[in-house]
């Protein structure tokens, strides 16, 4: 990953919000966007759409699940698209950063990390299965 990335490099491509009660936040967003919402297989995760069904980038984590150790129980994140999570966590932690889930893989093949910035705001990073 180079020192100097830009938004071509490495964009915000995902959002996501970490709740330990999901089903309040799909009527929270429901309520105040008018999102509507279709469920991974497994009920694991929630994919956000628009009213037309259009997808957004982005979904909402059951934190009641079983997730990686550090990994809070409620959080809002935007995720930025690295070519690889596990040397851009060590330039996290290079630039004064801190990792607070490591270089994850999940089943379907998508590797993601939790990080924090020097003022320690948290944001994700990730990089999609297959590419």
């Amino acid at each position: 990953m180079p020192n100097e990335t830009t938004t071509d490099t490495a964009p915000v491509a995902w959002f996501e919000i970490g709740t330990d009660d999901p089903d309040q936040a799909r009527a929270f967003y429901a309520e105040l966007f008018g999102w509507t919402y279709s469920e991974a297989p497994g009920g694991e995760y929630i994919f956000v759409t628009t009213g037309q069904d259009h997808p957004l980038p982005g979904g909402i984590q059951p934190t009641t699940l079983p997730l990686p150790e550090g990994t809070p129980r409620s959080y809002a994140v935007f995720y930025v698209l690295v070519p690889d999570v596990a040397a851009a966590c060590d330039q996290v932690q290079e630039h004064g950063g801190k990792v607070l889930v490591p270089a994850t893989t999940i089943p379907s093949g998508l590797v993601f990390a939790h990080v924090a910035d020097p003022a320690g705001n948290h944001f994700g990073l990730f990089h999609p299965p297959g590419s």
